[in-house]
């Protein structure tokens, strides 16, 4: 809520008042200040912006950080180093065991391309430590020849990455890595509901089912195998059925108890919904689902109810999702 992030906010800004003095906090009410809000479009509240060298102009956006913690680290990254630089295996062991999760950059040389995106990266993984090292022997220790981005979690490496010079899709990269924070497959509920929408991934795909059926575990352990396929292109989220509390969602996707399990695909940005076609939770009807989508071939679902028998037979025609276009266009 804003209140809760107010008080987040204020305890950044006490922080970084003793640990970075020139950085100055501030908060604006924009419904008293609607000349403020256009000029900076303000959307969504609440919104955090950050102006660099007095300028108006392009002021960066935050997006997505609630703790203080993570608010101090992306501050920080944005006005100063953003990775650690790490010369020895003992350094290298310190980041990754510091944390539940770290991200670390293996280079032959720390002057290219890939370095430079991967310092960018860093400003915007503020839940996380990054260290970069180019020290031969912490390569070898690790078992590293190309340069590589290796995300480690509770101290064991869960994702490395070849980073070639150039050719990197740093988007892409740093919405992979942000889903560390999620588990591969998170299940929706009221705590878990606000970090699926902080990762910045626009696709979301959902399992609704009965945690307690008998073929619970088999499907679960499909849709995980999915989930791996595709990090960071779609996330996965289980909707437990039997939970009262997520009345509200199935309502959103017109889910009734006889539908499931089902699956559902949403778009956040168009708010487009897409209905997996096969009814069986394999790992290869999930595969074929998800790489349609990605695709653009994946037909919009159009909740409906069933075309009535006699919609034709009065001077005013009863429509439906499902004859509405065939009849008015």
């Amino acid at each position: 809520s804003s209140q809760n992030f107010s008080e987040e906010f204020a305890e950044a800004a006490r922080q970084l008042k003793k640990e970075a003095p020139r950085i100055q906090f501030g908060k604006i009410d924009v419904t008293h200040q609607p000349d403020l809000r256009k000029e900076f479009n303000i959307q969504a509240f609440p919104t955090v912006k950050l102006f660099v060298n007095g300028s108006r102009e392009d002021p960066i956006d935050c997006k997505g950080v609630r703790q203080a913690s993570a608010f101090i680290t992306w501050v920080k990254r944005r006005t100063g180093p953003s990775t650690v630089l790490i010369n020895s295996t003992a350094q290298a062991e310190a980041l990754i065991k510091a944390d539940d999760l770290a991200v670390i950059g293996f280079f032959r040389e720390l002057h290219n391309d890939s370095v430079e995106v991967f310092c960018e990266m860093a400003r915007d993984v503020p839940e996380m430590p990054f260290g970069m090292t180019a020290s031969e022997d912490v390569c070898a220790d690790y078992s590293i020849q190309k340069n590589t981005l290796v995300v480690f979690k509770k101290g064991k490496p869960v994702y490395n990455e070849v980073l070639e010079d150039g050719r990197q899709n740093k988007l892409g990269l740093t919405r992979l890595i942000k889903t560390f924070t999620l588990d591969l497959v998170t299940e929706y509920n009221i705590e878990t509901s606000v970090k699926i929408f902080d990762v910045p991934v626009e696709n979301h795909i959902l399992l609704f089912t009965p945690t307690n059926s008998e073929t619970f575990s088999a499907i679960y352990e499909n849709y995980k195998s999915a989930a791996a396929e595709f990090r960071g292109q779609i996330l996965f989220v289980l909707v437990d059925t039997n939970e009262g509390r997520n009345g509200r969602i199935f309502e959103y996707f017109r889910i009734r108890d006889i539908d499931v399990p089902a699956v559902r695909i949403l778009n956040l940005t168009s708010d487009a919904k897409y209905k997996m076609p096969a009814d069986e939770v394999t790992v290869e009807n999930l595969r074929e689902f998800c790489q349609s989508y990605l695709s653009g071939k994946a037909k919009v679902h159009l909740s409906s109810e069933e075309i009535p028998e006699d919609w034709d037979k009065m001077p005013v025609k009863v429509l439906v999702g499902k004859n509405f276009n065939s009849i008015v266009f």
